[in-house]
């Protein structure tokens, strides 16, 4: 399966390996030679996206983890540690369905706890999988976590308040954790994407803008690529090829620092 050797043997997990994003992510990660851990909360999801790898000579391994509880995620990255003798690469794709972001609902319209929900999920979520992979990195001396991250995290447009909060704060996060790990050799960085319509997030979100506005879930998508300077949204595959990147030696000088591949929805 291998395409390139800038992942080979390189120990990659993957949090919400059975989703859109994650799967790609698992599958880039080892096609360029990565032994991937996908977890996942759901086990039919994750080992569907760990046999397609297998299925093209890739090593994947699907394992049942929430990402909130922080117990488990502990348990389950020494148990990687002891099946695989370290971790390399931490990435975290989880996050709630798009109907319980409250995108669309305006701040003073919005509850504290929709508003809340980003926080409790995405911005938790990351906390807990990158602390966890950090203590095993640390142990190494060396290690490379990425954050990801979507558009909103630069307000753009109205009514994204609470998913913007924690994208931010996750991008904040990532300067923080960069300034305490980096020095012992672990790199901390953020892949910021925007909107993939091929992820069934985007696919569930553009359904029901479709639905609210009165026109087709193509015309809905085809508004998100022309939001972008590129006039075309980033795919599952332009994410993983990012993901890829920053987890190389290629971005070994990249560190407490946010890759934009938002394909220019917001620039910096």
């Amino acid at each position: 399966m291998a395409t390139s050797l800038w992942l080979q043997d390189k120990r990659a997990v993957v949090f919400g390996g059975g989703g859109s994003i994650g799967a790609a992510v698992a599958t880039q990660f080892a096609a360029d030679g990565a032994e991937v851990f996908l977890a996942g909360r759901t086990a039919e999801s994750v080992k569907a996206a760990a046999g397609q790898i297998e299925a093209v000579g890739g090593r994947a391994h699907a394992d049942v983890v929430d990402a909130l509880d922080a117990a488990a995620v502990e348990a389950y990255l020494q148990s990687v540690v002891a099946r695989a003798g370290g971790v390399d690469i931490e990435f975290n794709a989880t996050g709630p369905r798009a109907s319980q972001y409250a995108n669309g609902k305006p701040a003073t319209d919005l509850p504290a706890g929709e508003f809340m929900v980003p926080v409790d999920t995405i911005l938790k979520a990351q906390f807990i999988t990158a602390a966890a992979a950090a203590r095993q990195m640390l142990k190494q001396g060396s290690g490379v976590i990425i954050f990801l991250t979507g558009s909103p995290a630069r307000p753009y447009t109205p009514a994204t308040s609470g998913l913007g909060a924690a994208f931010g704060a996750v991008e904040n996060l990532t300067r923080h954790l960069a300034i305490e790990l980096s020095p012992a050799g672990v790199r901390v960085v953020c892949l910021r994407t925007s909107a993939n319509p091929d992820s069934r997030t985007i696919q569930d979100l553009t359904a029901g803008i479709a639905t609210t506005r009165h026109i087709t879930q193509d015309q809905a998508i085809a508004a998100l690529a022309d939001s972008t300077l590129l006039k075309a949204s980033p795919r599952t595959t332009d994410t993983a090829n990012a993901a890829a990147f920053l987890a190389s030696d290629r971005a070994a000088m990249m560190t407490g620092t946010v890759l934009n591949a938002s394909a220019g929805v917001v620039t910096d």
